[in-house]
């Protein structure tokens, strides 16, 4: 990479250059860059109406508390492919290259989802794996095949030796090629904040602390294998599971190859966030990007990051304006998309022509 081209990935990703980054590039007439997006989006619930999980899936069902039927669902699934078919930008009109979720029940409703109308013609490819969460809610990927390439696929339970019978999402590690070149992209859904943030941070630290163990077993493989950490981890940026467990900074200087940059550090610093509580903005739904995807590091670099607020995923009025449109609020069937926004992070790589 040249001189020009490092200078302006260091600015790129130092955050000097934020949100119209999503611009084409163009070094001169006879270089430019590709863009490549790598997505992430909480789907908020995405069951079918079969209970399949006794008591647990039973308020998905006609017969639940959710009275969840094939109408709801059919809204469920345009309102959700139609998020996914406009996340699009000036430099990624396909849209992302990898798009992984959270909260699907099983590799049918993703099915469903990716030949809904707003998606058909996208061709998306799937990656699923069905883990033992007690809520039957799993990670998965969806992908698009001409711009990357899945090579391997592993899953990782997460084992807390203090309570044997807890059980969660597996962490799925895919790893593929993103424009020819080695991404692993390790997708997570962590523990809840259920009982309290403080009571549950164990489980949580477990879950970073596993993810970290992935992110170390793929280096001992190659030391320069481009990684991404995405998810919706139940924490924000500045707690420990990230912050130290992870060990992802705020800032993309002084990373090394095996540490991590987390962009969304100084995003929710600034006021900006993918959910809400009592009033309060969180940012749980991260994309953390290695060392080694960094500039000056190798073909593919980390451009920047962005929340994907698109203005329909929003409630518009009332106290919540501005807020995740949901699919339900106190028991009402709001006819929305999720309760999470989805996050996205750009890389690109220089074409030689």
């Amino acid at each position: 990479m040249n001189r020009l081209l490092a200078s302006l990935g260091l600015l790129l990703a130092a955050g000097s250059i934020t949100a119209s980054a999503t611009e084409p590039i163009r070094l001169s007439e006879e270089r430019r860059v590709a863009t490549y997006g790598v997505a992430f989006y909480n789907l908020e619930n995405l069951f079918d109406t079969i209970n399949s999980n006794g008591k647990f899936d039973r308020e998905f069902s006609p017969q639940g508390s959710r009275e969840w039927n094939s109408e709801k669902y059919a809204v469920k699934l345009n309102n959700l492919a139609n998020a996914i078919a406009n996340m699009v930008t000036p430099a990624t009109p396909g849209g992302p290259a990898i798009i992984g979720v959270a909260e699907v029940e099983n590799i049918s409703v993703m099915t469903d989802l990716v030949n809904s109308e707003p998606l058909r013609n996208r061709g998306l490819a799937i990656v699923h794996h069905d883990s033992p969460d007690l809520r039957g809610i799993d990670v998965g990927m969806l992908y698009d095949p001409t711009q990357f390439t899945v090579l391997s696929v592993t899953n990782h339970m997460l084992l807390i030796p203090e309570n044997p019978d807890f059980r969660t999402r597996d962490q799925m590690c895919v790893t593929g090629l993103l424009a020819g070149d080695s991404l692993s992209v390790i997708i997570n859904h962590w523990p809840s904040r259920l009982g309290g943030q403080e009571e549950s941070e164990p489980m949580r630290l477990a879950a970073a602390s596993l993810t970290r163990h992935i992110a170390d077993s793929l280096w001992a493989l190659n030391p320069m294998q481009g990684i991404i950490i995405m998810g919706d981890l139940n924490d924000d940026p500045f707690n420990k599971s990230c912050a130290e467990v992870v060990g992802a900074a705020p800032d993309a200087i002084g990373v090394a190859d095996h540490g991590f940059f987390n962009p969304w550090w100084r995003i929710l610093e600034n006021g900006r966030g993918t959910l809400t509580y009592r009033g309060a903005w969180n940012l749980f739904d991260q994309i953390l990007v290695s060392g080694t995807l960094l500039p000056g590091r190798g073909n593919l670099t980390y451009r920047n990051a962005e929340i994907m607020d698109i203005d329909f995923l929003k409630q518009t009025e009332g106290r919540y304006a501005g807020m995740p449109w949901r699919t339900y609020a106190g028991g009402k069937f709001l006819a929305g998309y999720s309760d999470h926004f989805p996050t996205e992070v750009f890389l690109y790589k220089e074409i030689v022509e």
